[in-house]
């Protein structure tokens, strides 16, 4: 199952891209398109780094407070998914990159991710193997 679901998105996505990038390079025209997407890349490069650095202070904030970096945590991994995100060209990605490396929308993505989640734990449809 996650399998299928994993080759239906390796291959919509690419396609999605390419026509939004071939929409919008009628629109506004090719380069003008080139020239959107490199600087998406460069802008989201630089705000993840920005972003990464605060969530790396927060982290270690926590830590010699002894407490869990949780938060800290999720941040991390959400800001690297925005960033690889946003390396990736195309406006599609380009966009959920940036829901993901800003701070109030990421948090309420994290929000309804934490809720999905426990909702599958609690319903038995996730499982965690592992080997020791």
């Amino acid at each position: 199952m996650v399998l299928r679901i994993l080759v239906f998105l390796m291959i919509a996505i690419p396609a999605i891209e390419i026509w939004g990038l071939v929409k919008a390079a009628e629109w506004i025209g090719g380069w003008q398109t080139v020239l959107a997407v490199i600087s998406t890349g460069v802008i989201g490069a630089y705000m993840a780094k920005m972003e990464g650095l605060k969530t790396w202070i927060q982290a270690q904030n926590y830590l010699s407070q002894g407490r869990l970096p949780g938060k800290a945590i999720m941040d991390g991994i959400s800001i690297l998914a925005g960033g690889l995100l946003l390396l990736t060209p195309g406006f599609f990605t380009d966009t959920l990159g940036f829901l993901l490396i800003l701070p109030y929308s990421r948090t309420m993505l994290q929000y309804y991710l934490k809720k999905w989640l426990e909702k599958k734990i609690q319903n038995g449809d996730l499982h965690f193997y592992y080997r020791r």
